[in-house]
């Protein structure tokens, strides 16, 4: 089983930065897919970004594009979410997830999730 943890949510000024970290065990990282999802209160859950098992490709939702980057770093078995010029809009509970199937945008792909970080971001 795959364990996920998220961590560096907090709140934040509109405009503002934030790393987020998801640290993996329980299995091979390279082994699976990432990608990181957001739920804003009353709102479906949302696909924010994806990397693939060996970090050769990466996707983004159009909502973030180039403003958020998402990258990993298997030596220390992370995944990371790098947030920039952060809107209120991008308030929500960010959450880490793994799929065995390799890099996806749709939640149903994904079979392991972390418990979620908050971001709140101000105006």
């Amino acid at each position: 089983q795959v364990q996920l943890v998220e961590s560096g949510g907090g709140p934040v000024q509109a405009g503002g930065s934030l790393r987020l970290s998801c640290a993996v065990s329980g299995r091979t990282f390279s082994s699976y897919g990432m990608g990181w999802f957001r739920q804003a209160p009353g709102k479906e859950r949302e696909f924010v970004a994806t990397i693939s098992w060996n970090g050769d490709y990466t996707y983004s939702a159009d909502t973030v594009k180039g403003r958020f980057t998402i990258s990993s770093d298997h030596a220390k078995s992370t995944v990371f979410l790098q947030m920039s010029s952060l809107k209120p809009e991008d308030t929500a509970v960010y959450y880490c997830a793994a799929s065995r199937f390799g890099h996806s945008s749709m939640t149903q792909s994904y079979d392991y999730w972390g418990q979620g970080t908050q971001v709140t971001v101000s105006s």
